[in-house]
């Protein structure tokens, strides 16, 4: 496709070219009749000379040779310093005595110029994957979260006025020191491989016959919506990895499968929910008390599921990507 200030397209060329080549006219003279400069012409013609209609189409303007590249050798260890060392192009540039431009334009080329673009444990660049249809594999979880006393917790009232709240809120147990313990919120979490639909409910507690509850409706919200469920990823928790769990997706027809030990990495879809979760509902305003938080959730979940783009899925919202696109209840 020709430029935006391109004087010819390629029909116009190809008729400058056929004036010139067939009904002999004289390269000036197509030159000044489709006013073009007479390199211009005569390139085209001679062009349709050796190529035919085919050569009028646009050449990459890509050089053959680039004698001013970085060397390979040098790629190497720049490459090496950002995946080992996790250093920018300053600091790379400074220990290769290279100009900083030049060690960041390596690191565009290279697709390494983000550091989220490199796993922070292994140092190896992110290896990422999507199962090719919804329910074919989808993530379990738990967002523990602690739960906010009325008049509003320390991170919107600040640590003194939290204090105080936390005091007086009634009906709560108190430690031997007479604090009163709050208790924490268990956000038990389901979010679909494919196309990264999420479901959740609030729980007090994270025991395997609770976790269990929650798969099963969660298979059951996502038949509803035109998803079987094949398999469940779930880290090595004890309630994961109880019998009770087993027998559960046994009667459920769904294969459960386990993250490698100490590698949180293979659940990431579902942690990198949980900051999304924690970002969009739990932390984004000031919740009076932890009944409200709980009550806001189904419309967070809602707008996360129907209407909030999602980057990884094409700036879409999760619920595009499924077969039956219907509302429901998230909680």
């Amino acid at each position: 496709m020709s430029h935006g200030n391109a004087a010819l397209t390629p029909r116009q060329r190809l008729r400058l070219a056929r004036k010139v080549v067939e009904e002999g006219w004289s390269v000036a003279a197509a030159a000044e009749y489709f006013r073009v400069s007479y390199p211009t012409a005569a390139k085209w013609s001679k062009r349709f000379v050796e190529l035919g209609p085919e050569g009028m189409a646009d050449r990459s303007s890509r050089p053959h040779s680039h004698p001013n590249r970085t060397a390979p050798h040098l790629v190497k260890k720049i490459v090496h310093l950002r995946i080992k060392k996790r250093l920018g192009p300053v600091q790379i540039a400074g220990r290769l005595q290279m100009p900083a431009s030049t060690v960041h334009a390596v690191l565009v080329r290279c697709r390494l110029n983000r550091l989220s673009h490199v796993d922070v444990k292994t140092g190896e660049p992110a290896r990422r994957y999507e199962h090719d249809r919804p329910g074919s594999l989808i993530h379990v979880d738990v967002k523990k979260l602690g739960n906010i006393p009325d008049g509003g917790g320390w991170r919107f009232v600040g640590r003194q006025q939290g204090d105080w709240n936390r005091r007086a809120t009634p009906d709560k147990p108190r430690s031997r020191r007479r604090d009163v313990i709050l208790g924490h919120a268990f956000v038990h979490t389901v979010i679909d491989d494919h196309s990264r639909v999420a479901y959740a409910e609030i729980h007090d507690d994270e025991k395997a016959v609770t976790a269990i509850g929650v798969l099963q409706r969660a298979v059951s919200w996502f038949a509803d919506h035109g998803v079987t469920v094949e398999r469940v990823l779930s880290d090595n928790g004890s309630a994961y990895k109880s019998h009770a769990w087993r027998h559960a997706c046994a009667e459920l027809g769904v294969k459960p499968k386990f993250t490698r030990p100490r590698r949180p990495q293979t659940n990431g879809k579902i942690e990198r929910f949980h900051r999304t979760l924690a970002d969009g509902w739990a932390y984004s305003r000031h919740y009076r008390s932890e009944a409200a938080r709980r009550a806001a959730l189904p419309a967070w979940l809602h707008f996360y599921n129907q209407h909030r783009p999602h980057t990884a899925i094409g700036k879409l919202p999760p619920a595009s990507r499924l077969s039956s696109n219907l509302p429901g209840h998230y909680n």
